[in-house]
């Protein structure tokens, strides 16, 4: 019994020493694969164009002219007929052609 307990206690021992060092392993690797992916990431990043936003695009002349022409006639009339004062319709004028 005593040579069995000593065999028992000895495989114990090499499986726990195994263990041990197969995960300091595991996770060396891990670590090694962790920078290497880091670094492929960064590489790939470098070599992609940053992204850049469209160019502004102008208005619809036509269109945006011929509604604000009509603002303004309707601004000028409410003026003319003592709706507005000047410096409202100043105000309202600056609005409607600056935005």
């Amino acid at each position: 019994m005593p040579g069995l307990l000593r065999g028992v206690a000895r495989t114990a021992v090499i499986a726990g020493t195994a263990t041990s060092v197969s995960n300091r392993v595991s996770r060396r690797q891990a670590g090694r694969w962790a920078a290497q992916d880091e670094q492929h990431y960064q590489e790939q990043a470098a070599q992609q164009p940053a992204y850049q936003a469209p160019p502004p695009t102008a208005p619809a002349a036509g269109l945006d002219m011929d509604a604000k022409l009509a603002q303004l006639k309707d601004l000028g009339d409410l003026k003319e007929q003592g709706i507005l004062t000047e410096a409202e319709f100043q105000v309202q004028k600056d609005r409607i052609l600056h935005g």
